[in-house]
């Protein structure tokens, strides 16, 4: 039997969602820019799902640019807000713990002359508005703020930024990657404020290769792409409807159950930590995190890389930190000040709806047998 906990790197297409997907593909397959019947079915359908996706972020329709996915979302956003506030300055303030799509973006953007703050967390990974604001200056042009952190699950204070920004009248432009809270914790595009807001489809139960970006309202945007003018001239290139009808399936079903998901992932969360601590002598928990899906642990003295390749060999299926980094460590652990034995033993345990507490026991039971059949590392 197999259990897959790394929800936060990717989740399990529903059946809804294939089955919207196959629907779109056989039978709903027109080109929504078609003047023909298909075509004006298929452009029916892309309003319908861009109105469901738009309705699960508490925004109007036409505020919701649908995309590939985070990482193009990200880079969109942090590039589009620069060159929309060009004339306000060339300063950007960010954290040490967002995600690649983010922190490697705005590299780039400092090759290319911009000078970015990166504020450091404390040790449970919170970064405070207090904290955002008092590296703002009358030359930022873009504060860029996660809604939780995808390894540690930290929830940061992206509406309290908002406010605080627009307190000072600052023009700084405020982007929020909330792809690790979009259905797991509760928030509207107006309760965040933020002008860009970022989400994913795979996190959700959704296809790979299709995600959102939800914009403030007036918001006057530079495309990412021109060509023939779909989703309002943003983003050119035919929509990929299937995609699409599988996200917002997989939003509604998100949507129906979020409150009864939520209290169940907290509970789980909370039995997983209980059954480690009695099965696993020395392993802690790593930062603070809220966010009910997300458990940071670590295991001093061991290996990652080595209890992950363990329990994949016995079917359990956890992740040593971000997909994203590949086997490189992970910046966030690092961000939050764990030592280098720590560091090396960390690892990310992500759930979701259809886990189950036998998971956490096989987990638990998996990583006491590794304990006393691995050898600890030298350093």
């Amino acid at each position: 039997m197999e259990h897959y906990l790394d929800n936060a790197a990717t989740t399990r297409v529903s059946e809804a969602a294939a089955q919207a997907a196959l629907a779109a593909m056989t039978e709903g397959y027109g080109n929504p820019s078609s003047r023909h019947l298909q075509g004006t079915r298929a452009a029916e359908a892309l309003a319908a799902h861009r109105a469901v996706i738009a309705g699960a972020l508490g925004a109007e329709a036409e505020r919701v640019v649908f995309t590939s996915g985070g990482t193009e979302g990200d880079n969109w956003s942090i590039r589009a807000a620069a060159r929309m506030n060009r004339r306000a300055g060339k300063h950007i303030v960010t954290t040490a713990v967002e995600h690649d799509a983010v922190l490697k973006t705005c590299l780039a953007m400092e090759q290319e002359g911009y000078e970015v703050t990166r504020l450091a967390p404390d040790k449970n990974g919170l970064v405070t508005a207090e904290q955002v604001m008092r590296a703002v200056r009358d030359d930022t042009a873009l504060v860029s703020v996660m809604l939780v952190n995808n390894e540690i699950g930290t929830i940061l204070p992206v509406g309290e930024v908002a406010r605080a920004l627009r307190a000072r009248g600052s023009r700084a432009l405020l982007h929020c990657d909330a792809v690790q809270g979009f259905l797991k914790i509760p928030f509207t595009a107006d309760g965040l404020g933020a002008d860009f807001i970022v989400v994913s489809g795979h996190k959700v139960h959704a296809p790979k290769g299709v995600g959102a970006v939800c914009f403030g309202r007036g918001l006057r945007v530079p495309p990412m792409l021109t060509g023939g003018g779909q989703e309002g001239g943003l983003r050119s290139g035919t929509e990929p409807t299937a995609q699409i009808a599988a996200f917002a399936a997989a939003v509604e079903e998100g949507t129906a159950s979020f409150e009864g998901d939520r209290t169940y992932l907290e509970e789980l969360k909370r039995y997983t930590m209980e059954r480690l601590t009695a099965s696993v002598p020395g392993i802690e928990p790593v930062g603070a995190g809220r966010a009910p899906h997300i458990l940071a642990v670590t295991l001093p003295g061991y290996k990652s890389e080595v209890l992950v390749r363990y329990l994949s060999d016995r079917g359990i299926y956890i992740s040593s930190g971000s997909a994203c980094h590949k086997g490189k460590p992970s910046h966030v652990f690092a961000a939050v000040g764990l030592d280098k034995k720590r560091r090396d033993g960390a690892m990310r345990v992500s759930f979701c709806a259809q886990n189950t507490r036998a998971d956490a026991d096989a987990l638990a039971s998996a990583l006491a047998a590794a304990q006393k059949e691995l050898f600890t590392a030298l350093s």
